[in-house]
């Protein structure tokens, strides 16, 4: 595969601003069906269609069209992170959607060579992907009235404000619903697909990863076909830890990042805590790190990477989990 030209677009709700990289020519089309339809037929008036990279950045429900009509025409393409093009360019002045396009065209066309090309995903974990999505705001929303109330009720007289504590009430019973509906209709799609259930399978498997952070696992892997290693995918989810030094004067402690998927990195830590809880092999080694002095978070942290190494090696086998302690005399 020889990549000669780089499309840049800069994604908005409601329009597509396009640059092509060598031949230095900027369009706008519109963010629909029929827009995107003749961005692409201009753009292949300068270039090949096998020879063409198209790369732009993720912007959620705006960039679902596009992905879509990519992907089902076969077209090379590849969706990134707006940090990742905004640092490999350097310190950049200004900022409208004509520059940001023509920044993005330029960022591909560096990285043609090292960027691959993006494999859609099934109809099935698309859908996955959008009910979690919709489940964790739910949560979020849930989490914050219950907050609410507990405050209220701490504070405030309850034969006066009895109105206020019961619709609030109400909106949480109804947020659990609501929940436990989701969850009902994302267990039947898993079940429904046969990948999707043996990977649900294989990852529950290991002990301390429930179905939330199985779901999580599968959809942010893609179905475990975007991440290479367990190692890449600690680093995205912020549990990789990484030296901080420099020369002989800088000797910082060893830690991890910032940049991070902070939802992973509270599942990932909740499935620890869990494990340490109800596995005896984590729960042994937990005890012996804090009895030699070890400390307790980077000891959890250790933890959080077996778990999701664990994870990662099922799936890669295909075989369950086994706990071999269990047979240890």
């Amino acid at each position: 595969m020889k990549i000669d030209e780089v499309l840049g677009i800069d994604v908005s709700k409601l329009t597509l601003d396009c640059h092509l990289h060598r031949s230095k020519v900027h369009m706008v089309f519109d963010n629909n069906l029929g827009g995107i339809a003749k961005m692409l037929e201009w753009a292949l008036e300068s270039e090949d269609k096998e020879n063409l990279l198209i790369v732009f950045e993720h912007t959620g429900l705006y960039s679902h069209l596009l992905i879509k009509s990519l992907a089902s025409s076969a077209y090379l393409f590849q969706v990134v992170p707006g940090l990742d093009i905004k640092r490999s360019l350097g310190i950049a002045r200004g900022k409208d959607d004509r520059a940001d396009a023509k920044r993005i065209a330029l960022y591909g066309y560096r990285l043609r060579e090292e960027i691959m090309p993006l494999r859609s995903c099934s109809k099935s974990l698309d859908l996955l992907k959008r009910l979690m999505s919709m489940r964790k705001k739910l949560v979020v929303q849930k989490a914050g009235h219950m907050t609410t109330l507990g405050e209220q009720k701490r504070v405030l007289d309850q034969e006066e404000n009895k109105t206020l504590f019961q619709v609030q009430k109400e909106i949480i019973a109804m947020l659990n619903k609501q929940i436990a509906q989701l969850e009902k209709e994302m267990d039947k799609l898993i079940e429904q697909g046969p990948e999707l259930r043996e990977l649900y399978r294989l990852l529950t498997s290991v002990k301390g990863i429930g179905g939330v952070t199985a779901r999580f696992l599968i959809v942010q892997t893609s179905g475990f076909s975007t991440f290479k290693s367990w190692r890449k995918f600690a680093s995205y989810c912020g549990i990789a830890p990484f030296p901080n030094s420099s020369g002989t004067s800088v000797r910082g402690r060893t830690k991890v990042s910032h940049l991070a998927n902070k939802e992973g990195k509270t599942l990932l830590n909740l499935c620890a805590t869990s494990a340490i809880q109800s596995n005896q092999e984590m729960r042994a080694y937990y005890e012996r790190r804090v009895r030699e002095g070890k400390n307790k978070m980077s000891t959890l942290n250790i933890i959080r990477n077996k778990l999701l190494a664990r994870a990662f090696a099922v799936v890669q086998r295909g075989t369950p989990y086994v706990d071999t302690m269990r047979y240890a005399s």
